[in-house]
């Protein structure tokens, strides 16, 4: 097989104000349609599987007979796996080519998700788990670049559309795995993947045509990826164990001081190492370090505290778990329900009212969910999520169409990142969040008082986004 042609179309960027030349942006291909059906199915197996598992924590540990502490390391490594690859292999397929990635990480997943169904210790569920986040992680920053490579002038609308979809997942996880978990039991939530990504591997091997111009070769970063791997592991141990409670945990004090000594080194190297697996510019670039900060407060808002929702209902109003629970559906619904709208309205407002309005949309939903009431809780609870649903569904496509704008032509790497930030400002929030209410006698009310926290960092955001180059035009 011939080696696929290279995908360094990557624009001209101006590093002091982060806005790149137009790129050479390639005519739509005609199978641009197609490709999208096969990155989206893709997707949306990751979504549905990040989200699904959680229902079959305690049938888990039941079969394999280990405790709640091992069976949630399947939801932490999951996690750890995705922020790890994202970066990783957004600079990965500028050397060995997006459909190529693609199509790894889809095998990878597909085998992962087997050796989860078949495990039979917690400890090989847990290794599989891992394997299987970091092939995830692997899919979403090469299939967002397949999707911009093939859309042409339209890519924009394209990736908003693209990412949309995960809010999909997240709701419809819960009620697929419930059902399998019910039906037929945990393993399924796994194999069920089995059939549907081999057949998905081979379409986007036969079907996906990738064009890739010729320009300097990379050399691949390894050590920069090394200490990354070390960094990331350090900062997501040391989250962990602190969110148990303990500050003075032996493992989260080795991690954290792990954490002190990576971030400089890897620092100092991403600055020197022309093919950083990172580059320095697109981390703390002026606006690129901007929309990195906004980045992090935002998947603190849509993945972090989105998560502590159903607990927030259980522990201040006492709401049983599949009642909490149906407001992750409600906030979903809301989600989808405005994501398609902001797709096509960027062109004609620009991100900046799009984001801003989405965030304040947001803030109202989040303080509406920290009021006490005192009866009609329920009904509360679901209008706040969806509200906040709203918000955030408003505000992604804005926002992910925003970062692509400063560097257009490293479209994988940027949404690696983007990725990478948004899921640790997810674990930082609810490492804190669950620490604080461990160590607290009235814990419902630390998460209301987290909210209204929440609700002040997105306001406090507010500047950065005025700061963001206000496009109405695609990139």
């Amino acid at each position: 097989m011939a080696a696929p042609e290279r995908c360094t179309d990557r624009a001209s960027v101006d590093v002091e104000h982060g806005s790149p030349a137009p790129p050479d942006i390639p005519p739509p291909s005609p199978r641009r349609w197609l490709i999208l059906a096969i990155v989206s199915v893709g997707f949306l197996m990751v979504s549905i599987d990040q989200t699904a598992v959680s229902t079959a924590l305690q049938a888990i540990g039941t079969d394999l007979g280990a405790s709640l502490a091992w069976t949630s390391w399947t939801i932490t490594l999951y996690a750890l796996g995705q922020i790890i690859a994202m970066p990783v292999c957004g600079r990965l397929c500028e050397q060995f080519g997006r459909k190529r990635m693609f199509v790894i990480g889809v095998g990878m997943f597909t085998l992962a998700s087997a050796a989860c169904g078949l495990a039979d210790h917690i400890g090989l569920l847990v290794a599989a788990r891992a394997v299987q986040g970091l092939a995830g992680g692997a899919m979403l920053p090469t299939a967002t670049g397949l999707v911009s490579d093939s859309f042409g002038p339209q890519r924009d609308r394209a990736v908003g559309m693209f990412t949309s979809i995960f809010p999909i997942g997240a709701l419809i996880g819960p009620v697929v795995g419930g059902v399998l978990v019910h039906l037929a039991g945990w393993r399924w939530i796994f194999m069920v993947n089995v059939v549907p990504g081999l057949v998905l591997c081979l379409a986007a091997a036969l079907l996906i045509h990738e064009k890739r111009p010729a320009g300097r070769r990379q050399t691949i970063d390894w050590l920069g990826i090394a200490v990354l791997v070390v960094l990331l592991l350090a900062v997501m141990t040391a989250a962990a164990r602190f969110g148990n409670g303990s500050l003075t945990d032996p493992l989260a004090l080795i991690g954290l001081g792990v954490a002190v000594v990576a971030l400089p080194v890897f620092w100092w190297h991403i600055r020197r190492e022309p093919d950083a697996v990172v580059p320095a510019r697109l981390v703390v670039g002026n606006l690129f370090g901007r929309m990195n900060v906004v980045n992090v407060v935002f998947g603190a808002a849509v993945i972090g505290f989105g998560s502590l929702v159903p607990l927030y209902a259980q522990l201040r109003y006492g709401i049983d778990p599949l009642t909490s629970g149906g407001l992750l559906t409600a906030r979903a619904v809301g989600t989808i329900g405005t994501s398609s709208l902001a797709v096509w309205l960027i062109r004609r407002t620009g991100q900046r009212v799009l984001i801003i309005g989405g965030f304040a949309v947001v803030v109202a939903g989040v303080l509406m969910l920290a009021a006490p009431v005192a009866s009609g809780v329920e009904m509360w609870l679901t209008i706040g999520a969806a509200i906040t649903g709203l918000g955030m569904g408003l505000s992604a496509p804005a926002a992910n169409n925003a970062i692509m704008h400063l560097a257009r032509g490293e479209v994988a790497a940027v949404s690696g990142l983007r990725g990478m930030f948004r899921h640790c400002g997810a674990i930082a929030a609810v490492s804190t969040v669950t620490a604080l209410t461990t160590a607290s006698a009235v814990p419902g009310e630390v998460v209301a008082w987290s909210f209204v926290v929440l609700a002040g960092l997105l306001v406090a955001c507010v500047p950065l986004v005025l700061t963001i180059p206000d496009r109405r035009e695609g990139w």
